[in-house]
């Protein structure tokens, strides 16, 4: 027996987990056959579509693309080779429909299937049946997935494995008296996570006792109809943690490194907007050993291909615990990229036809300072709420040589109520931190966005009012006065055409005139409004949308509101929430109504739950009261902005 043998002999007889990693990757050492891929699907939609074609065609492979009847006219259609459209625009019956995928694959002679991230990428059941047509997965294999993905079992592995984990229940009993019991041993406040969940979808924290079963049963909810499991963990919550991950990468030789860490702190919902790497204000002790914890976890598990293994760590005491490993590319992977001067995507695509890793620890070198912000469709005014529609304007960064724009939409096109509201990445490196933030600060400054909200929605109560602009004419004398809505103060500006070109005369609310020098001229990137005011010369960009004026500078965008007349306002339906009624906040799927007509209610209580862009809004009762009638939804109708669900009995 050699002696690489009674050494696994030994831990496997201290720990079983090991002697299983053990025979898997003995097994998979064994299996290696290079595999030469030439062509690959990508079963994923938006900027990882776009990104991982871009690789396959450096390398010269062929691409396939997939889409639904949403995406017909996406980017990442018209950049693959070949095109099959796979279902409606419902992930559930498009993006997620293994056996149609599969279907493609074989008829397009695709070897590979690249997943991205989300949808089938951590899905074993897909893994395995890629392995049974012969169809190669860009990932790591089965049984990690499997140990990775299930978060109960993942937290004995690592504990195992000598990784530290956070304090919690993982257990297989799910019953709600069992996790009830488990929560009051652990203690508030208090951590609920999908035990099959990523992206922050089925996340929850209870704060309180009283809180823990609400927040468990959305848990599940959400959960359940991401992921099709609402099996929960339970964990203590840790106040204002750190978010760390490392990139870690393993071949079938039984090589793995990793790649330093970033760090993801920056977060909403759970959902991460901005990170860096690598982590700031770190020791180097530090860094080794959140480096060296991820590459024990990487092959403990057995694992292959591209991994992130994420941390929480303490803000001050820099004590770290394992939280979970993501088993495939992550959103946030381009700053590793800038640090390391490295092509994930193209690791990923060697290894999978048997190559080694192309590097040793030793020779990945760590080289100034990366950024990464996600660009959401979000509506800032109204909580970040993910909104669906039309981009009517989208001005993004020129790219430069340490500057990326990661993006599968352009202007004109969509945002999907069924998909991820993220449209762009913009990746920025600097030679350090404060270089970094200085150009990324600058590059967000370009971005010019207008959004259509709700349009998504063929419903025509929905339909926006459209305002003819207003034209100057310089060979008129002109007075006009306006009230313009800015900061939700009302500012009264008249404006006075002089003789000579360019002249006016200005007035805000009752204040005194002052001589204004405007004009507007359209350039390659759209309108620009020149002025002169007090001597001082401005240059910004101009869109009007609707009732709205988009002012573009230095400074980022500012929107400013035109009232219409009050005859446009009257000739819509009003679809604004009063003290009776409870409105959808945005458009999406009505997944559930949670009372019935006639039913008692108090203020905060639950209503109806809406499903938009993968994440669950729960709407309230405005106050007490019994409700009075329910609208003609049911269960799976789409919903827009605004729209009065429930209605409660008036005050008598």
């Amino acid at each position: 027996m050699s002696y690489l043998h009674k050494i696994c002999r030994i831990c496997t007889d201290l720990n079983p987990y090991y002697g299983v990693r053990f025979h898997h990757a003995q097994q998979l050492k064994s299996e290696i056959q290079r595999r030469h891929i030439n062509k690959v699907l990508i079963a994923n939609r938006g900027e990882i579509a776009c990104r991982v074609m871009r690789t396959a065609k450096k390398l010269g492979i062929r691409t396939v693309a997939v889409f639904s009847e949403a995406d017909k006219h996406a980017m990442h259609v018209e950049m693959a080779d070949e095109a099959y459209h796979i279902g409606p625009a419902p992930s559930t019956q498009s993006y997620l429909n293994a056996a149609k995928i599969l279907e493609v694959a074989k008829k397009s002679n695709s070897q590979a299937i690249h997943p991205g991230y989300g949808f089938l990428s951590e899905n074993v059941e897909f893994c395995e049946k890629c392995a049974q047509e012969d169809v190669i997965f860009i990932g790591p294999p089965p049984p990690a997935i499997r140990d990775m993905g299930i978060k109960s079992t993942s937290k004995a592995i690592m504990s195992s494995a000598g990784v530290p984990i956070v304090r919690g229940y993982h257990g297989e009993d799910q019953s709600i008296e069992k996790l009830q019991a488990e929560a009051q041993k652990i203690g508030f406040p208090l951590m609920i996570k999908a035990i099959r969940g990523g992206g922050g979808k089925g996340m929850r924290i209870a704060m309180t006792e009283q809180e823990f079963l609400p927040q468990l049963e959305s848990a599940k909810r959400e959960s359940l109809k991401s992921f099709g499991n609402d099996s929960m963990l339970l964990e203590q919550y840790i106040t204002d943690p750190r978010h760390v991950e490392v990139q870690v990468f393993a071949d079938m030789h039984g090589n793995a490194v990793h790649l330093f860490e970033r760090d993801c702190s920056v977060q909403r919902r759970h959902q991460k907007i901005i990170e860096e790497a690598p982590a700031p204000g770190l020791s180097e002790e530090t860094r080794k050993a959140l480096g060296e914890a991820a590459v024990r976890a990487a092959k403990a598990v057995g694992y292959v291909g591209a991994g992130t293994v994420e941390f929480i760590l303490h803000r001050v005491s820099h004590e770290f615990h394992f939280m979970e490993m993501n088993t495939r590319l992550q959103v946030e992977h381009p700053i590793t990229e800038m640090i390391t001067g490295t092509d994930l995507v193209e690791w990923q695509l060697r290894i999978a036809a048997g190559e080694p890793l192309p590097v040793t620890q030793e020779e990945i070198i760590r080289r100034g300072h990366a950024v990464e912000c996600r660009i959401y469709a979000e509506e800032p005014g109204a909580g970040f709420l993910p909104r669906a529609g039309t981009l009517h304007r989208l001005t993004q960064p020129t790219p430069e040589e340490n500057v990326r724009v990661e993006t599968g939409v352009r202007e004109g096109q969509e945002v999907s109520v069924h998909y991820d509201p993220m449209i762009a990445k913009l990746v920025v490196w600097g030679r350090d931190r404060n270089e970094a933030l200085a150009k990324t600060r600058r590059k967000l400054s370009e971005y010019q966005l207008i959004k259509s909200q709700d349009e998504a929605l063929s419903n025509d109560s929905w339909k926006g009012i459209s305002v003819p602009p207003t034209a100057w004419r310089p060979n008129y004398n002109l007075q006009k006065t306006v009230t313009l809505k800015f900061d939700d103060k009302d500012i009264k500006v008249t404006v006075k055409k002089e003789s000579s070109p360019k002249a006016y005369s200005v007035k805000v609310n009752d204040g005194e005139w002052s001589p204004v020098e405007a004009y507007v001229k359209s350039t390659e990137q759209g309108l620009r409004l020149i002025s002169k005011v007090d001597d001082k010369i401005s240059n910004v960009g101009l869109m009007t949308h609707q009732h709205e004026i988009h002012i573009y500078d230095e400074n980022g965008q500012t929107v400013v509101n035109v009232p219409p007349p009050k005859y446009q306002e009257l000739s819509g339906d009003d679809a604004t929430t009063s003290a009776n009624s409870a409105s959808s906040p945005t458009p999406g799927v009505l997944e559930r109504i949670l009372v019935n007509k006639g039913d008692t209610v108090v203020k905060g209580q639950p209503l109806f739950v809406v499903i938009a862009m993968k994440m669950e809004y729960v709407v309230r009762s405005p106050r007490d009261g019994v409700v009075d009638t329910i609208a003609s939804f049911k269960q799976g109708d789409a919903v827009g902005k605004g729209a009065q669900v429930v209605l409660l009995k008036e005050d008598s």
